[in-house]
């Protein structure tokens, strides 16, 4: 299987587990328990697979529908009355057929249901199936190609090695190419104190605007809007924090200088404590200019794979604070970025942004954070 491997929850204890395999009564739902037990014992996911004879594609399934919901998403219970028009082995099949061409647009799903397997389902319908199964229904992100396929298993090697302050033999933001200068280049400025703890946060430039007119708005008439429309030339630099003060600032660009400026902010907001910023590879971000300056700030970056903005938390922070500030009627940019910085401040306040982040890089290292 290529990527990272899935990791179980543990719904069950091993004790739990071991009395419903006893108590199976069935072949299919003992051959899942035995599947998740394998992986309780620390199989991977090819080998707890291979132990029941599925396919992998099956398998992801099976560790989908267990994390999601516990042995009730995992063996479901149709309860006696009408049999699905599909079989659990069916469904699987179909799983792995929809794995192999995906993405689907919901007729073309339809239709291979209507060739392939000589069913039907009612299109207002058809939705809840397919969820059901577990499958996800969005807009699909284009895949760059020069994107590696072990993309998040990069990033947990990264993550690690800025936990593991041990395994530095030089400062964590300089690279083999800058061995040429000399270590006291690289020297955290002496009011800088970074031992009450680590900060984890997630930094990103974005673009939003008063004038997105992508959210469905009620009108009576012809649906228009006639009022002046703002435009925001500048960025707004966002730091997403985990366990500290989130940041919003205003750079006029995104130059070296600038960016590094954000970082300034974001130390002020968070004295006292080693922050790991998680940031993607723009060029004023990897630059020596900007590294050393982190350096300088106590800021330890963890730079994304190539081509992996999915894997930036803070993402899904811009896409909700645009929804919500597309809207708004606003006089100018200063009323703009007043409304915006009140959006981030209670957006970054939620962690589920985060939530799958921190369970597939952060969940070693937590006893690490505070």
């Amino acid at each position: 299987m290529t990527g990272r491997e899935k990791k179980i929850v543990r719904h069950l204890s091993e004790e739990d587990l071991d009395r419903l395999l006893g108590e199976a009564d069935d072949q299919k739902e003992f051959e899942r328990l035995v599947f998740i037990k394998r992986l309780y014992k620390g199989a991977t996911l090819k080998e707890a697979a291979d132990d029941v004879g599925k396919s992998e594609g099956t398998a992801t399934n099976w560790v989908n529908r267990w994390n999601e919901g516990g042995l009730g998403k995992l063996t479901p219970n149709f309860g006696g009355g009408r049999p699905p028009k599909l079989d659990e082995d069916q469904q699987d099949e179909l799983i792995d057929r929809l794995r192999e061409g995906q993405p689907w647009k919901k007729q073309e799903i339809q239709h291979l249901l209507d060739k392939e397997f000589d069913v039907e389902y009612h299109p207002h319908y058809l939705p809840t199936f397919l969820y059901n199964l577990g499958l996800s229904y969005a807009i699909p992100r284009t895949k760059r190609p020069d994107r590696p396929d072990n993309a998040e298993e990069i990033l947990d090697e990264r993550v690690e090695y800025a936990f593991d302050e041990d395994a530095h033999d030089q400062p964590h933001n300089k690279r083999d190419s800058d061995d040429d200068d000399d270590e006291e280049e690289w020297r955290t400025d002496e009011d800088i104190c970074t031992d009450g703890g680590t900060v984890v946060g997630f930094f990103d430039v974005s673009h939003p605007q008063p004038w997105d007119n992508s959210q469905r708005l009620y009108t009576v008439d012809d649906p228009h809007i006639t009022r002046p429309l703002v435009k925001i030339d500048t960025p707004a630099a966002g730091f997403y924090a985990l366990n500290g003060e989130s940041v919003l600032s205003f750079p006029p660009n995104q130059e070296k200088e600038q960016i590094c400026g954000c970082f300034e902010e974001i130390r002020e907001q968070n004295p006292g404590k080693r922050i790991l910023l998680v940031l993607d590879n723009f060029s004023s971000h990897v630059c020596k200019h900007t590294r050393k300056r982190a350096h300088e700030l106590g800021i330890d970056l963890v730079f994304l794979p190539v081509g992996s903005p999915d894997l930036n938390p803070i993402e899904p922070v811009w896409k909700s604070l645009k929804w919500e500030s597309s809207p708004l009627i606003v006089n100018g940019e200063d009323e703009y970025r007043r409304l915006l910085d009140e959006l981030f401040d209670q957006l970054t306040e939620k962690l589920s942004f985060a939530a799958s982040w921190i369970d597939n890089h952060l969940s070693g290292f937590l006893n690490k954070i505070c």
